[in-house]
């Protein structure tokens, strides 16, 4: 990868009341236009319940077939029941990066401390760096200007680049 504007993107919504319709998906076009305004390109979305086999299903769709940079997702990664988005991501992680959602805490956390009830992880698969954000549009604004100038970067080093 050369440059932000090559960095193939997915964003994938996870909630069971979007997927049925019963609620507008408003996190997945703001994640969908913060990445665009970043320079990204994306290539890829999509909107699953909160099932684990689903989950894991569609990003492994995105890292494995579409061979996309990242998977964004938002939703499904508090501590209620049906929240499993942190686990689903982890099972299809090859190795973990923590440091990415220790960041959309912390960076939350200045805000409300309810950020710190997020249980998202990061992680990597082959070339493609998964990031699980909170599941509101709010969240996701924040969480994507916390973590936005290190993406590049990361991007860059999962490809096989260097330290800068």
């Amino acid at each position: 990868m050369t440059g932000k504007n090559q960095v193939k993107t997915a964003v994938l919504t996870i909630s069971t009341s979007c997927f049925r319709d019963e609620r507008k998906n408003l996190s997945g076009p703001v994640l969908e236009d913060l990445c665009r305004e970043a320079g990204f390109d994306v290539v890829g979305r999509g909107i699953v319940p909160d099932n684990a086999e689903m989950i894991r299903e569609k990003l492994l769709f995105f890292c494995d077939n579409q061979r996309v940079d990242i998977v964004l997702t938002t939703g499904g990664t508090g501590p209620g029941p049906y929240d499993i988005t942190p686990e689903a991501t982890a099972d299809i992680c090859e190795r973990l990066l923590p440091g990415i959602s220790e960041l959309v805490r912390a960076e939350g956390g200045k805000k409300t401390r309810r950020a710190y009830l997020s249980r998202g992880v990061s992680g990597i698969r082959g070339r493609t760096l998964i990031i699980n954000l909170p599941g509101s549009p709010g969240a996701v604004r924040e969480s994507m200007a916390a973590i936005g100038e290190i993406i590049p970067h990361a991007l860059d080093m999962i490809a096989g680049g260097g330290h800068d």
